[in-house]
Formats: structure tokens, sequence, C-alpha cells
């Protein structure tokens, strides 16, 4: 386990990520969660709490689709899959995570 320091999500990120980890194929929920965790280096855990509610909520949305299969321990387990709608909210959430981020760097930048 890394000694780098945990980050709290911001809100609404989480959808974000869910997106981002499911755009590169269908995962199951504690795959979507390690993923994340992986490729934010340890530094996001996202706890079981926190990722079913918005899975079910993004497949409310209609953002992503599920289907009961047998995972790799053959255990029977929920796949979740991004639609097409999905890729293009990732898109627009995307753009915006970006267009913010720039903002908020301006702000934090050193003021002459």
């Amino acid at each position: 386990m890394s000694t780098r320091e945990r980050q709290p999500l911001l809100q609404g990120t989480l959808d974000l990520l869910i997106l981002r980890t499911l755009a590169t194929g269908r995962a199951h929920g504690q795959g979507v969660a390690r993923a994340i965790q992986s490729a934010s280096r340890d530094s996001i855990l996202v706890d079981h709490g926190s990722l079913y509610p918005a899975l079910q909520r993004l497949e409310e949305r209609g953002w992503i689709k599920a289907e009961w299969d047998a995972s790799e321990n053959n255990r029977r387990a929920r796949f979740y899959e991004l639609t097409a709608v999905g890729r293009k909210q990732l898109v627009r959430q995307t753009r915006q995570w970006w267009a913010l981020t720039e903002a908020i760097a301006l702000v934090l930048e050193p003021q002459p």
C-alpha cells in the first residue's frame, strides 16, 4: 500500500470517474473501484457506500447499463457498461472538469 495521502472526492466527481473507467470496457462494481484506486496510484479509495448508489444513479440516467454475469472467480456479479449517451456525457463532463480546473489554477497562481 502506498504512503500517499488519500484524497476526498469533490461532489459529482465520482460519476465522472466511473464513466471514465467504464470507457475502457465493462466491469463489475468492485472492478470499477479497483480501477479508480489503481489509476489514482492509491490516492482515491471508493467505498461501497458511495460506489453502488452512484452506479444505480448512472444507470437510471441511461449513462450506463448493467447485466448479471459470472465474475473472474465464478461468482454472480453485476457488470456495468457505458452506453452511447454515457459516452457523450463523459465528453461533456470531462470538458467541464478541465475548464473548472483551469479556472481554479488561475485563482491559485501567485498574484503579482
